[in-house]
Order: C-alpha cells, then sequence, then structure tokens
C-alpha cells in the first residue's frame, strides 16, 4: 500500500515537471512585432529605435542560474528588412510561474497575448515583455 503511495505522488510529480517543460518551445518562433521608444544596447551593440520583429532561436545564454532550467534563458533576434539588426538574452516564465511574476498586473496577464515596452524607474533598462500562448519573454537593455 505505501509503496502504491510513493508510485503516486512520483507519477505526479513527474507529469507536473513535463507540462511546464512543455511551455516553453523548444525550437525557433516569431514572438511577434515591438516598437522601441529609443535606441538601446543589445548584447553590447547598439540598436537603433524603431519596429522589429521578435524572434526566439534555440539557442540557450550561458551561463543559466545554479539550478534554473537551461531553457528558461535563450537569446532572440531583433529583425528589420529580413536583417538581424541584433540579439538579447530573453528570460523565459512559463504560464505557471507567471502569477508569481505579474502581482503588479503592469505587464501582460497570464494567458493573455501582448506585448509591453517600458522604461524602468530611473530609465536605467528598456523592458520589452512578450506574452505568446501564456508564456512570457523578458527582455532588458540599457540606453545606447
Amino acid at each position: 500500500m505505501q509503496q502504491m503511495w510513493l508510485v503516486g505522488i512520483l507519477a505526479a510529480t513527474l507529469s507536473m515537471g513535463s507540462a511546464s517543460a512543455q511551455e516553453v518551445p523548444a525550437g525557433e518562433q516569431a514572438l511577434g512585432t515591438i516598437s522601441l521608444p529609443r535606441s538601446v544596447m543589445a548584447d553590447g551593440k547598439p540598436l537603433a529605435a524603431g519596429s522589429y520583429q521578435v524572434r526566439l532561436t534555440g539557442q540557450s545564454a550561458q551561463p543559466t542560474v545554479a539550478g534554473q532550467r537551461g531553457d528558461l534563458n535563450r537569446w532572440v533576434e531583433f529583425v528589420r528588412g529580413g536583417e538581424v539588426r541584433g540579439r538579447e538574452v530573453v528570460t523565459v516564465i512559463p504560464a505557471a510561474e507567471m502569477k508569481d511574476l505579474n502581482s503588479s498586473g503592469r505587464g501582460p496577464r497570464p494567458g493573455a497575448s501582448g506585448t509591453r515596452v517600458e522604461m524602468l524607474k530611473g530609465d536605467d533598462y528598456l523592458r520589452v515583455w512578450i506574452n505568446r500562448g501564456g508564456v512570457a519573454y523578458l527582455i532588458h537593455m540599457p540606453p545606447a
């Protein structure tokens, strides 16, 4: 009886872990179009203000935070006119973790699709927040 109970707990734990892993896309994916209100630094290089297609790559950003899944830090590309103009690290937040992050109500709501581009307090960083399919993508870039 005790073994059956332990097997049940293990099965439930494994299924929850695989559900979270399934929420994060494995390869490339178009995330949408954003408009940068000012020039920023992306991967240490200037990225001009303007409209860009944002594309998630399959490439993990290293190093990851100790204990964090490797697929939660990836690279995105900023594309204009069919050409990659810049790239930056994106933090991927599965839908199951959105409730912990979005307590202010200022970003896209869990389950809602949308984007938000805003300067953070003190104008130290521009935050791009994209929500697609219930998964949030956060990009932080300093002004150029």
